[in-house]
């Protein structure tokens, strides 16, 4: 395990360790409210003359051993920290049954757990991306001054908004991690998991209906994926119950924020970062160009948490970065750092979707004929690029999609001058269905000199025949958040708009019936029509 310690501490450039020797004490038993026993493991570093170490608590359903043994376990031991790795309820022999996203109260029965324990001095740190994040919010408003600083990353305290983003379901991210919980115990399971998700899993997100997708290719009905069709509205019990985000104003330890532009899970971790912010809490936000799964974040990730726990924890700021907010700026190439986010002095750039295709700072004619698009869910917008679970490039040319007829794109004119666009972007398309239940898709892209058209930001909006209102003409104005952004488009570059209705199966298609999305197999062909005056607004800084 040394040399594999050393080979990876060097491959996510962490600084080098203070001791090899290291006490690692197997499944340790944390007992829960409810009688259950979760089992965890403990890795404590012996260095010569060194006090007891803080500890730092990562909860996760992904197993203590293995990969996640040894980045957040062994590599964070290994640089002064004792660190208790615990399997959640339901994984890797821990008692009871796992209920995803339901963890208040084993996370603070687990941290009264750790006080008791003799090793266990001073305040408690946690530390974990995506689910091991989510714990770490689970338990931060309540847990007092127990804990000593947070750093959850690609994350947010609710899933809630992630899982049904605009209204739809994030059928790719939902399939594919059910299948990873479903298949991650059982025998030769890394064989079966690559072979499932290169194989299956791109077959079945075609099939409907949906409710039946887990049994198709986890081989068994999965009892939480068949509660997230049951159970959609954020008030609802079940999401009620695991929604964190009421809280986080209460919470009084320092939160870093490491995120990435193409995250699933960044507009939600920006309205945490908010949060914090306007409660006056310590905070400090990282975003970078990654997506979920890059392999960069994993590393930045790490370097951004141990120096946040050791200048929080071990009362050494030697390696943290003072600004407390660092941005990749995408077209630009390098960091930036901002006081605030969103950044002071940014203005709105208002770029209306021109008829035949311009996108220009000026309104077009109210008379200006609509541009019109066929939606067929049969032959669903297919996804390119943009954020899911495990794509590792999210950035794509978008040349194939656009030339389909059911993309409309509106581009502008070559750039004069940069446009540096950092903040909050909003869709507001004036548009018109033949059917009440639709979708509209907006994406944004920086199109290049030479051709290539990438993928900036984008969103989604599920329509119903109530919502946004009807008028008379049978339109709606329908406003919405894209993902926010840092990017500079270049002079001589242009920007585009893409309109459609769908991003499949990165959302799941949108059939046009209003059937129960579990059951329902009909679909049914839209009529769609873009209107004027429609617009995107990004912020923008100048210089």
């Amino acid at each position: 395990m040394t040399l594999l310690s050393e080979i990876a501490g060097r491959s996510l450039r962490l600084p080098r360790p203070l001791t090899r020797d290291l006490l690692v004490e197997r499944d340790l038993p944390a007992t829960m409210d409810d009688g259950a026993v979760l089992l965890a493991d403990r890795y404590a570093p012996h260095v010569a003359g060194m006090a007891l170490p803080p500890v730092v608590l990562v909860r996760g359903p992904y197993g203590r051993r293995g990969f996640f043994g040894l980045v957040y376990g062994r590599l964070l031991a290994e640089r002064g920290f004792q660190v208790v790795m615990q399997s959640v309820r339901g994984t890797f022999g821990s008692g009871g049954t796992f209920r995803p996203f339901d963890e208040r109260a084993d996370g603070l029965a687990t941290l009264r757990w750790l006080r008791e324990q003799p090793w266990c001095e001073g305040p408690i740190g946690m530390v974990g991306s995506s689910y091991m994040g989510l714990t770490q919010w689970a338990v931060a408003s309540a847990a007092g001054d127990a804990l000593g600083a947070l750093a959850p990353s690609i994350t947010a305290s609710q899933f809630h908004g992630q899982a049904y983003a605009g209204g739809s379901v994030a059928l790719d991210t939902a399939l594919s991690w059910t299948y990873i919980i479903a298949a991650q115990e059982r025998r030769l399971a890394p064989l079966r998991m690559i072979l499932g998700l290169r194989r299956r899993l791109p077959r079945a997100l075609s099939e409907l209906p949906l409710g039946e997708l887990d049994a198709l290719i986890a081989g068994e009905e999965v009892a939480f994926f068949q509660e997230w069709f049951e159970q959609t509205a954020p008030d609802d019990p079940y999401w009620a119950s695991r929604d964190f985000s009421a809280d986080i104003g209460a919470v009084t330890a320092p939160v870093q924020l490491v995120g990435g532009w193409h995250d699933i899970f960044l507009p939600w971790m920006l309205t945490d970062y908010r949060a914090l912010r306007e409660a006056g809490r310590p905070t400090q936000l990282v975003i970078g160009p990654w997506a979920h799964t890059s392999p960069g974040l994993l590393a930045s990730s790490m370097r951004e948490s141990l120096a946040w726990l050791r200048a929080h924890l071990l009362g050494d700021r030697r390696l943290l970065h003072d600004a407390p907010v660092r941005v990749w700026v995408g077209g630009e190439g390098r960091w930036r750092e901002l006081d605030r986010w969103p950044p002071a002095g940014a203005r709105a750039l208002t770029l209306h979707l021109q008829p035949g295709g311009g996108l220009a700072e000026h309104a077009p004619a109210a008379a200006a004929p609509p541009d019109r698009f066929r939606y067929d869910p049969a032959d669903p917008t297919p996804a390119l690029g943009g954020p899911v679970l495990l794509d590792r490039a999210p950035v794509a040319d978008n040349r194939p999609l656009e030339a389909r007829p059911d993309v409309l794109t509106y581009t502008t004119e070559p750039l004069e001058d940069d446009v540096v666009a950092i903040g909050d972007v909003e869709a507001e398309i004036r548009f018109r269905s033949s059917l009440g239940h639709t979708d509209v898709f907006v994406r944004v892209c920086d199109v290049l000199p030479s051709g290539p058209s990438l993928n900036v930001c984008d969103a989604l909006l599920r329509l119903t025949p109530d919502e946004p209102p009807v008028e008379a003409d049978g339109s709606r104005v329908v406003r919405f958040p894209l993902w926010p952004t840092a990017h500079r488009f270049a002079r001589g570059h242009r920007i585009r708009v893409q309109v459609s209705s769908g991003a499949h199966p990165r959302y799941a298609r949108n059939p046009g019936t209003g059937d129960d999305l579990r059951t329902g197999t009909e679909l049914r062909s839209a009529e769609q029509e873009v209107l004027h005056p429609s617009a995107v607004r990004l912020t923008v800084l100048d210089g």
